[in-house]
């Protein structure tokens, strides 16, 4: 049986490492969302930052992108923003309405096993501001790898999934689910999500 030691003779010796404290670390600000009533229900009042966020659907096409599009309007003005497989060819017009900069939107094609592998290496390269992905096989491990991809990167990174994903576990910082207007908080890391689902107008 090994020999029973206190705490602090352990640090004094220097057994054990000692973190840094918080303070240490510079404080990250969240990207709001450009809606008011979402960023009141997100703890620090927008997407989590350096962080994957899921946006789970019940269909496709219920307003997912104009669910984004504020954030990465601002964020393309001075950054890249990647498509990863979109599912359909992003509408141009439509883009450039909701006021991004269509010369730093950048849509990768591939299957989708190499776009679990495209995403993972957009995320982590550090040279886009966000990565938005819709993976269409992806289990716990894959996306454990894009959170951590998208903390290496310090990127803000979207797994767009169908709502029958709901049940299972994720590693996502953040997860919405978007129905019929509605948007309800399944997870949000740093706070409790709200019991109640929030109507929020998306444009289509």
């Amino acid at each position: 049986m090994g020999a029973v030691l206190a705490l602090d003779r352990l640090l004094e010796t220097r057994r054990v490492w000692r973190g840094q404290p918080r303070a240490a670390f510079p404080e990250v600000a969240p990207h709001p969302t450009g809606h008011p009533a979402l960023d009141a229900r997100l703890p620090g009042g927008g997407w989590p930052p350096s962080a994957l966020s899921e946006v789970l659907l019940a269909s496709p096409g219920v307003g997912e992108l104009a669910l984004v599009w504020p954030t990465l309007a601002r964020l393309s003005q001075q950054q890249t923003v990647v498509l990863i497989a979109p599912p359909h060819l992003p509408h141009a017009p439509a883009w450039a309405r909701a006021g991004l900069a269509l010369g730093q939107v950048q849509v990768v094609q591939a299957s989708p096993r190499d776009a679990l592998w495209a995403a993972e290496q957009c995320l982590r390269s550090a040279a886009c501001a966000a990565v938005l992905c819709w993976p269409q096989q992806a289990d716990d491990r894959a996306l454990r790898r894009l959170q951590v991809a998208a903390e290496t990167g310090q990127c803000l990174g979207f797994s767009f999934r169908d709502a029958r994903h709901a049940r299972n576990p994720s590693p996502a910082a953040l997860r919405l689910q978007l129905d019929d207007g509605q948007v309800r908080v399944l997870k949000c890391r740093g706070g409790l999500a709200p019991a109640q689902p929030l109507p929020l107008a998306v444009a289509h």
